[in-house]
């Protein structure tokens, strides 16, 4: 409870009056505000002692991304990434060297990793992927091309899933760490997105680029190893969903007890009542299903709960946020109400990590205890 309204207070505090600015304006988190989360020690809640982190629970994680995301997306995804997203993966399955390398920076707020996995044939199917890194020496020269990299052109460092052997399917498939100014890394043009207005979207072109051998992180054949750590980014993904959907909740709860239409708050309609209780629902039942999923993380999480807890959650923000602008009636409309931002976001959480459809497939197969091919 501590943990949760010091997070609420230092958000409010500097960043819920930054919200409407940033996505108007689509602007990238300031560099001094990274630097501040970092000294602030949200960079590294789940990030052992050892590298400069706190040590903590991914519980303690996606707590302080919760109460940051209901007042601001924007600082609330910088530490969703650091405690959540390829920083975690380093940590797991990296060598001592690459961890001392590395964490240190992200943790401080110096440095901020991103992951790249997605291509342009490669998305649900992921292991389609064509770009690939060939051992050369003591290097390993990589060409192709990747998209959807939130963070592209911005972040330091990238998380690179890729071919590392000849082996088709998830066989051959590993990943590296390239630094944002290797020789022969260029980005396209950042991507005009509907929603996730200030967090950079952008192709990533690989021309040859050299990057030590010993920045393999996990080493072709590791595709289930990224996988089972990516269920702990699944769960971010999840608790930024839940975010928009409280936020979503809480401004509609103030306003329909507000807002008065044939001489009485428009809370007194019984219709909106039911309206708003479904909302509750959801949102709560959201939250247990997450953190019943985290809880069950020693160090990864169980994958059939975080699919469940991923699909419902992003189905869920969808819907609540839908129905606080109904309830806002032609204000949910109106960017200075928040309302349409948050459902602009929503959708987007919902596409990235692996769309519901793809979690469904997933329940269904951790379920049955079976595995499902959807190749011909």
């Amino acid at each position: 409870m501590q943990l949760r309204e010091s997070a609420g207070a230092v958000a409010d505090r500097y960043y819920a009056d930054k919200a409407l600015e940033w996505d108007a304006a689509a602007t990238h988190l300031p560099d001094e505000e990274r630097r501040r989360l970092g000294e602030l020690g949200y960079l590294g809640i789940a990030i052992g002692e050892q590298w400069g982190g706190s040590g903590g629970s991914l519980m303690d994680a996606l707590v302080v991304v919760e109460e940051v995301a209901k007042r601001c997306s924007l600082p609330a995804f910088q530490i969703f990434e650091a405690n959540t997203g390829p920083a975690r993966v380093v940590e797991l399955y990296g060598t001592e060297e690459q961890r001392a390398r590395y964490l240190p920076e992200i943790v401080a707020g110096q440095a901020t990793m991103a992951i790249s996995i997605s291509e342009p044939n490669a998305g649900s199917a992921a292991t389609d992927m064509l770009t690939r890194g060939k051992v050369d020496g003591d290097t390993i020269v990589i060409n192709g091309q990747k998209r959807w990299c939130s963070g592209a052109g911005a972040a330091e460092y990238y998380l690179v899933y890729l071919r590392l052997s000849d082996e088709r399917g998830a066989a051959g498939i590993g990943a590296v760490i390239v630094p944002k100014d290797a020789p022969g890394l260029t980005f396209g043009p950042r991507e005009q997105l509907m929603g996730f207005r200030g967090v950079p979207s952008a192709d990533m072109f690989f021309d040859n680029v050299r990057v030590p051998a010993s920045d393999v992180v996990v080493p072709a054949g590791g595709f289930s190893r990224l996988f089972g750590a990516f269920s702990i980014e699944r769960l971010g993904n999840a608790t930024m969903s839940l975010s928009l959907a409280q936020a979503a909740l809480d401004r509609t709860a103030a306003y329909v007890q507000e807002r008065q239409q044939f001489g009485r708050d428009i809370v007194e309609f019984q219709a909106v009542q039911t309206q708003l209780a479904d909302m509750v629902m959801q949102v709560e039942a959201a939250r247990l299903l997450i953190w019943r999923a985290a809880m069950s993380a020693n160090p990864l999480p169980d994958v059939g709960q975080v699919s469940v807890a991923k699909c419902f959650a992003n189905e869920m923000a969808k819907r609540v946020t839908a129905t606080a602008m109904e309830l806002h009636g032609g204000y949910g409309y109106h960017r200075e109400y928040h309302v349409e931002r948050y459902m602009r976001d929503a959708a987007g959480w919902a596409i990235a990590g692996g769309t519901p459809a793809i979690q469904r497939t997933r329940i269904a197969s951790e379920y049955l205890g079976r595995r499902f091919g959807q190749r011909r």
